[in-house]
């Protein structure tokens, strides 16, 4: 890990609040690289204070804040049709904020047959992104219709499409007991982007680092790992916002990582 340079990100929404205080307050712990919401940085304050601050748009989390009704894996089709639609806009949006990556969450499989509603949904999703210059991942979730990185890899494997990738969760990984290194090499050049929260393997509870299970040795093998298979996108820090002092355990995180051996300032 000498040659450490990755970006490391935060997803803007454990914070609440006025959304260019949240900017401020995450630029003065360091942080240079920010996750958003479809609902984020809609406002001209709200930009502005970005472009003042410097910070770079690293992701957006595009199946969020979907409307009432809308849903990824319904059998319904005016409810596909209106997360679609959704996706769609959020995708536009992170191009419009300068983001290379975006992802959907997979929902709690409706029947048998919810893999094929996301076969048929996601490449032409796939495709919007890949003509603004966003790639689309999607998230592994225990409790989904992809509940592990195997079956989100096994379904990006079916699909096939060069602008579907693999966003990991070491959080997620932790509660499907997927080892983090054969996860990460079993993806290869599918791996789209990395969260990073930590757990205590039972609960989606999105700690500050070394709060639950991990470790700094742990947590310096999974880089070491992201270096090996070549991944040179960015991490992103997901905290709750349920979380007693979620400022806390960001800045926590951020100092964590950036303490590991070979990590650069």
């Amino acid at each position: 890990m000498s040659q450490y340079d990755r970006s490391l990100s935060c997803c803007v929404w454990a914070l609440e609040g006025p959304e260019p205080a949240i900017l401020e307050r995450l630029h003065g712990f360091g942080l240079h690289c920010i996750d958003v919401r479809p609902s984020g940085l809609r406002s001209a304050a709200a930009r502005d204070r970005r472009d003042t601050l410097g910070l770079d748009v690293c992701c957006i989390a595009a199946s969020h804040e979907l409307p009432a009704g809308a849903a990824l894996d319904s059998t319904d089709a005016d409810a596909v049709g209106a997360a679609r639609a959704h996706i769609e806009a959020a995708l536009t949006h992170a191009a419009d904020l300068g983001a290379h990556c975006a992802y959907v969450v997979p929902e709690p499989p409706v029947d048998g047959d919810s893999l094929e509603r996301y076969a048929d949904l996601l490449p032409g999703l796939a495709e919007h992104g890949a003509n603004l210059g966003v790639r689309l991942c999607i998230e592994h979730f225990p409790g989904t219709a992809m509940p592990t990185v195997a079956a989100t890899l096994g379904f990006l494997r079916l699909i096939a499409h060069p602008n579907l990738y693999l966003l990991f969760d070491i959080g997620h990984a932790q509660i499907s007991r997927e080892e983090p290194r054969a996860a990460l090499t079993a993806a290869g050049d599918r791996l789209g982007y990395v969260h990073l929260d930590d757990n205590d393997g039972v609960g989606d509870l999105h700690l500050a680092l070394t709060d639950g299970l991990q470790t700094s040795e742990s947590l310096g093998r999974l880089f070491a790992t992201l270096d090996e298979v070549d991944y040179d996108g960015p991490v992103s820090l997901e905290m709750k916002n349920d979380l007693p002092d979620p400022a806390d355990a960001i800045q926590r995180s951020f100092t964590i990582v950036r303490n590991l051996p070979g990590m650069s300032g």
